[in-house]
């Protein structure tokens, strides 16, 4: 029995959100943005208004003031995207319980089993674009296909609020003529490395030799080819799937440059702090870590190393990130933002009492750190400190962007 693949993908998630709680901006172009003060000013997400005169994410905001003199600056606010992300996989997960996130604004949905009770694959996305704009306030465009990548395709193809169907006995003439990059997984790269051989669709992806493609891009260009043929097979994840995550990670970019060994400690404190927390949310140790650092030049590297025992509390990875920024940053720039990411997870389960001195100072730690977390749910997140951070109350207060969750099988977007 075919398949039957949704992909619902939120129009203008975040800039739509943004006007739901503030009516003045809608009809305006408005670009969801950073705060250029503390030097993150980039566009992270724009409406239509804002696109059809050119701005575009990751823009400068000097450059999408250049491009749309009349643009709206919005600062984000992730708690309500949160929250409306949420509520979308709700109306999914009344329809099937087979729902797979990618990024807060996407989800694809098997619906394979719940035809019977709801209709075709097209009646449901109709129905979950019409509950969406009525429960949300927003749009949503539905892809649908008998696989994830076309129904991928079908959501990006038309916008705002709109459900494409692409068949798989009519994929050729639909598919095939669209340009190459409008492929999931095609980046950037890829794209030039394509173009450079006259691979320019992707029907002409779909007809390039096998072997052509593996010598140019690897064993990415074997699963490229099979996705513009149709073939993809991967399924939609569970619901009730809990994720293996990969790895944990939280990055900042600096209000100032940071000069001195102790701004450089007081930052990772915070990034610490704040993947050690989150390993404990999920249930994870780390056996690896890994800092990310750019200077005031904007040259970057990553370097990690293995830690002496896996865990998760903040002072074991302050220690190693701390060792791993002096033994390589030898330049001696001022440095404007770093990461710190934990690697090589496992699940930390049945964990038991050990007389090893090592060991017992873990887990002391531990308890420790998680009394800290608790008080801090309560409490909130600044009644209770780390001394080290009260130093520097700019730099304590930074907020870490958690950007390194990365789930088997997913590719950056």
């Amino acid at each position: 029995m075919e398949r039957i693949i949704l992909h619902s993908d939120l129009n203008n998630f975040y800039a739509s959100v943004e006007c739901l709680y503030n009516p003045s901006l809608r009809g305006k172009p408005i670009a969801v943005s950073g705060n250029p003060e503390e030097r993150h000013g980039i566009v992270l997400a724009k409406n239509y208004a804002a696109k059809a005169c050119g701005v575009a994410t990751g823009n400068p905001l000097w450059m999408a003031k250049q491009k749309c003199p009349d643009i709206v600056f919005v600062p984000p606010h992730y708690d309500l995207y949160m929250k409306y992300s949420q509520i979308a996989r709700e109306i999914y997960s009344e329809y099937t319980d087979q729902v797979e996130s990618y990024g807060l604004d996407e989800c694809w949905m098997d619906v394979t089993g719940s035809t019977h009770l709801f209709g075709d694959g097209k009646a449901i996305a109709d129905k979950l674009r019409e509950r969406i704009k009525f429960e949300l306030g927003v749009t949503a465009s539905v892809g649908v296909s008998y696989n994830k990548i076309f129904a991928k395709l079908g959501s990006d193809m038309k916008k705002p609020d709109a459900t494409t169907v692409i068949t798989s006995d009519r994929f050729r003439e639909i598919v095939w003529p669209l340009s190459v990059n409008d492929l999931l997984y095609v980046g950037r790269a890829t794209h030039n490395k394509l173009k450079r051989y006259g691979i320019q669709t992707i029907g002409d992806l779909a007809q390039s030799d096998q072997n052509f493609l593996k010598s140019l891009l690897g064993q990415n260009g074997v699963m490229l080819w099979m996705f513009a043929n149709g073939l993809d097979t991967s399924p939609v994840s569970n619901i009730d799937a809990k994720s293996l995550i990969k790895s944990i990670g939280n990055s900042t970019t600096a209000p100032r440059d940071l000069v001195t060994d102790e701004d450089i400690r007081i930052t990772l404190m915070v990034l610490c702090e704040s993947v050690s927390a989150r390993m404990r949310e999920y249930g994870f140790v780390c056996n690896t870590l890994q800092i990310g650092v750019r200077d005031n030049e904007l040259h970057s590297y990553e370097r990690q190393g293995k830690l002496y025992y896996p865990n998760r509390t903040a002072k074991a990875l302050l220690d190693k990130s701390f060792e791993l920024y002096k033994r390589h940053h030898t330049s001696g720039k001022p440095v404007r933002s770093l990461s710190v990411r934990a690697c090589n997870l496992s699940l930390n389960e049945n964990e038991q009492l050990s007389l090893l001195p090592e060991i017992s100072n873990i887990q002391r730690q531990e308890t420790l750190e998680s009394t800290v977390d608790h008080i801090r749910k309560q409490f909130g997140h600044f009644s209770i400190q780390n001394g080290l951070l009260l130093s520097d109350r700019q730099l304590s207060s930074l907020n870490p962007k958690d950007d390194h969750v990365i789930h088997p099988e997913s590719f950056l977007k």
